[in-house]
């Protein structure tokens, strides 16, 4: 196990002294797990395999990146395979055979990663809100004005001065690119550089892959069964998608259904292996999303996020189709009204085509 240590908590920026610091106390401490949230997305697992790469190339350590769930989009899946990122199912690990922990992308207690909770955490980087005083953390840089998770590690390699190859690169890129909507979402003149000085490095045939991927036909089954439920209530757009083979879905039908006009506010719910997942989003900047869903979710589960996006879930919870019916007119409830918005009569998506 690790020996105690005074925490470092970098802020803002790291410089090379600063990283190296920390390369110095990881080296001859032992085997290193480094864990992403649960179904990862590209952010969390760019951020993961370039802590990886850092620990490999400034002190000679070996890393395992391991997940929980499922990766279930088909370009996160093209990304691990395209790019060969080696990862690990959190559930084929002896926990007992490594010294170090680190979780890049998400934070302890929040509900989207399967870390176990009476392990000892030594490394924490997210662009999250922190959750909580994470003083009892050897390292801890929680940058929550970045867009993404791997912009920070992208300044760890680069002020370190270490070799970026096309893989990681690619990778990196993607990663910003998908989390900040080609900087159209949330993004800090940090996450600009970064994708400015990644683009030329990347792989250009496999990016285009990676945003125009091959779908099985369930997937447009999902986008006809969200379409087909939605329902309008003034600004807000809420949808169902009840049960779900990949809870990734919720996300990217959230995403899909804001493009509505005059939808200012979506709320999209699905079934999950006995989980409830949320998703919400916005097109207003000053919502502050992840404390509306931390709210709305009081009592009932767990949450986070941005401020134009964010996320939750409930365990355990009944896959009746009554059962999500009841659960969805309470949280769309809970929703307009954390909003400060007036309740308004839904209204089927469809009813308003032309």
């Amino acid at each position: 196990m690790a020996e105690e240590q005074d925490p470092i908590i970098p802020q803002k920026c790291c410089g090379s002294t600063v990283v190296q610091g920390l390369l110095d106390w990881v080296r001859g401490k032992g085997r290193i797990l480094i864990v992403t949230h649960d179904n990862p997305d590209p952010d969390s697992l760019a951020a993961a395999v370039a802590l990886r790469h850092l620990f490999l190339m400034g002190s000679g350590e070996e890393a395992v990146v391991a997940f929980g769930g499922v990766i279930g989009r088909s370009e996160n899946r093209l990304l691990v395979d395209a790019l060969d990122l080696n990862l690990v199912p959190i559930c084929d690990l002896d926990f007992d055979r490594f010294a170090l922990f680190c979780m890049v992308d998400t934070q302890p207690g929040t509900g989207n990663n399967s870390f176990p909770a009476e392990r000892p955490l030594h490394l924490l980087i997210d662009h999250h809100p922190p959750r909580r005083d994470y003083s009892d953390i050897y390292w801890v840089d929680v940058r929550e004005n970045y867009g993404a998770s791997a912009t920070i590690l992208f300044e760890y390699l680069r002020t370190m001065g270490f070799y970026l190859g096309t893989r990681l690169a690619t990778c990196l890129f993607y990663a910003i690119k998908s989390e900040t909507q080609d900087l159209g979402r949330e993004w800090s003149k940090a996450d600009r550089e970064a994708y400015l000085h990644l683009l030329p490095l990347s792989n250009n045939q496999i990016l285009y892959q990676l945003t125009h991927p091959q779908v099985e036909g369930d997937y447009f089954c999902a986008f006809h069964r969200a379409i087909d439920n939605a329902r309008v209530f003034g600004r807000v757009l809420v949808f169902n998608l009840y049960q779900v083979d990949n809870p990734d879905l919720v996300a990217e039908l959230a995403d899909f259904l804001l493009r509505k006009n005059g939808v200012d506010y979506v709320l999209g719910l699905g079934w999950y292996r006995g989980d409830e997942v949320l998703s919400v989003r916005t097109t207003d900047r000053q919502a502050r999303l992840g404390a509306v869903i931390h709210d709305i979710l009081d009592g009932m589960g767990t949450a986070g996020g941005h401020g134009m996006m964010a996320g939750g879930q409930i365990r355990n919870f009944s896959e009746s189709k009554s059962a999500q019916q009841e659960l969805e007119h309470l949280l769309v409830q809970r929703y307009i009204d954390r909003l400060g918005l007036q309740t308004e009569p839904g209204v089927p998506l469809l009813d308003r085509c032309d």
